[in-house]
């Protein structure tokens, strides 16, 4: 009888934990709404995750831009990958204002972490959101960073300013995770809940609670990191390996092409091999995998190691928009024109096939290079935004392309616009019809029976 009395009294003491002590069971206080998730950052990454949570408990959905702000209240996606309906049946405040963020208890930070000129970390907006929450936060309230950075990051740059704004002290105060993001935009198969979630924490308890929390959106389930450091070096590895991978395809395909051997043909015969990694030449660009790598390099010269692999693989990558430009000048020139009196098509200028994001996009180099030879480039894409482009890189879109005016296309980003089209379609905008078709993506490999056909 005794025991029984215990288990009860137990019971109600639990049902009862305040802020005052840990454990506090944030989960449960989140699935019984009595909690607040709040997402931090509602760019590609943080606005799916923060509808998705929204359909189950409640949101607060926080950003600096107030224009976005307004358009995400509208139900209006400022990013262009999700449909006014994905904000239906959804319990989410969408706001600006670092006073609605008080009554918060779970913040997930998912800001951007750019590179910049010299291709050092920007860690501006993470350290940022840091200290927006740091003014806000809590006795008793969990911070997880989603936002790719070099191991160490969370707890040696982000974690003390959280400590000094709030006062707290992590661990007995206030909870710390880190889950990598693994949104892959314009992907509407492999998706947040399709994806198995990285998930840590600072202690044991917290690993649980934020396991379980992100359970709530994760049908795929979740894996439950050795530490925070492991689950930032997960993040950078995934990218890092993929843009090592890409680079020796990319260096393959230039041996290839002095041998006048198309790569994609190789790639057809290779990968007739159980194990052969099918990787593809191409642009690498974009906020992840031409970036996160040198998130790695930065972290290893801090630590004085110089990373041999890892730095190539970027110095080949990078190169490649230079690269291209070369060729297409080639091919300008095989055909005798002069190419200070040429002018070239360019077909996308997103860093990727199907969505609107320019950001680091390697396009924009191919365009450099043409140029740098005084060649004419009129850039066409039916997601990149004209505006943004210009204010992003000093140019835009044309209108229109002009017909029977162009020496040369490049047609360098695969938008499903693109994969349809006939060899009729490319000639018309070529000079008297005839010209070089640059295809960065091989769509059309063995289809042009006209044109002076190249690809990677």
């Amino acid at each position: 009888m005794q025991a029984c009395k215990i288990a009860v009294n137990n019971a109600i003491f639990a049902a009862h934990i305040t802020y005052d002590s840990f454990p506090i069971m944030i989960y449960n206080r989140l699935k019984n709404k009595e909690a607040k998730l709040a997402v931090i950052g509602l760019g590609y990454v943080g606005l799916p995750i923060a509808l998705e949570f929204a359909r189950s408990i409640k949101v607060v959905g926080f950003d600096i831009n107030q224009k976005r702000v307004d358009m995400m209240r509208n139900k209006i996606d400022p990013s262009q990958e999700l449909e006014s309906s994905a904000f239906e049946g959804c319990d989410i405040h969408f706001t600006a204002d670092i006073n609605e963020l008080k009554d918060v208890n779970f913040f997930i930070i998912a800001v951007p972490t750019p590179i910049n000129h010299l291709n050092l970390p920007d860690l501006g907006p993470v350290l940022s959101a840091s200290r927006t929450v740091g003014q806000v936060l809590k006795k008793g309230d969990y911070v997880v960073y989603e936002s790719t950075v070099y191991p160490g990051c969370t707890e040696d740059d982000c974690v003390p300013i959280l400590e000094e704004l709030s006062g707290l002290k992590r661990v007995s105060d206030f909870k710390v995770g880190y889950s990598p993001e693994r949104i892959n935009p314009g992907d509407k198969n492999n998706t947040l809940r399709t994806i198995t979630k990285v998930v840590s924490g600072c202690d044991a308890e917290s690993l649980e609670e934020i396991a379980k929390t992100y359970e709530i959106v994760v049908d795929a389930g979740t894996f439950r990191a050795a530490g925070i450091k492991v689950a930032e070096a997960c993040k950078i590895l995934e990218n890092t390996q993929r843009d090592a991978n890409i680079a020796i395809i990319n260096e393959f395909s230039m041996i290839m092409n002095m041998m006048d051997i198309n790569t994609y043909d190789v790639l057809e015969a290779a990968g007739t091999k159980w194990n052969f990694l099918k990787f593809t030449p191409g642009l690498v660009g974009g906020h992840c995998i031409g970036v996160d790598p040198y998130y790695l390099v930065y972290k290893a010269k801090k630590l004085g190691y110089h990373s041999r692999v890892i730095s190539s693989a970027r110095y080949v990558n990078d190169g490649m928009g230079q690269y291209v430009g070369k060729q297409t000048v080639k091919k300008i020139l095989e055909q005798g024109r002069n190419a200070l009196e040429s002018r070239v098509l360019v077909m996308g200028a997103t860093f990727k096939e199907d969505v609107s994001d320019v950001r680091n996009s390697k396009m924009v180099d191919v365009i450099r290079e043409l140029e740098s030879f005084s060649i004419k480039v009129d850039v066409i894409d039916p997601h990149a935004d004209s505006d943004e482009l210009k204010h992003e890189y000093g140019f835009g879109l044309v209108a229109e392309a002009d017909k029977n005016a162009y020496d040369a296309i490049i047609l360098g980003v695969a938008h499903k616009e693109y994969k349809e089209l006939s060899e009729n379609d490319f000639k018309a905008y070529l000079h008297e019809g005839k010209g070089a078709l640059i295809d960065l993506k091989g769509l059309y490999r063995g289809k042009m029976k006209e044109l002076n056909y190249w690809s990677l």
